[in-house]
């Protein structure tokens, strides 16, 4: 399980992306395409075209990370949103995507939430 600060948003881009990008080429996709500044500390969520691969690019304070997740057998199965090329999941989203559950099958029980508690 992911264990991430409240702050740490993620993003996960809905198009494939070239996985032999590194550090710079995702960094310059956060900025095109996502409209932000990939040091800010938050998660950027790629996936190859067979998506059987992904990339998870981070700026920790003085330095990149990049964690990679290649699967020996499957797909990882994103979300399905229309007209649009990335979004903002919660943790448990990729947490269970890297652990191989079909989220376009996945279905969320209610949960009460206050009425003026805006939620992002």
């Amino acid at each position: 399980m992911l264990m991430l600060p409240p702050a740490v948003k993620i993003f996960l881009c809905l198009r494939t992306v070239d996985m032999r990008k590194s550090f710079a080429g995702l960094a310059d996709i956060v900025r095109s395409e996502f409209g932000q500044e990939p040091m800010n500390g938050h998660l950027f969520v790629f996936v190859g075209k067979r998506s059987d691969r992904i990339k998870i690019l981070w700026w920790d304070k003085d330095g990149w990370a990049l964690f990679y997740k290649r699967l020996e057998k499957g797909t990882f199965r994103l979300p399905q949103y229309d007209n649009v090329n990335q979004v903002q999941i919660p943790a448990a989203d990729l947490t269970l995507m890297l652990d191989g559950i079909d989220l376009r099958n996945a279905r969320r029980q209610k949960r009460w939430h206050p009425k003026n508690l805006q939620i992002s």
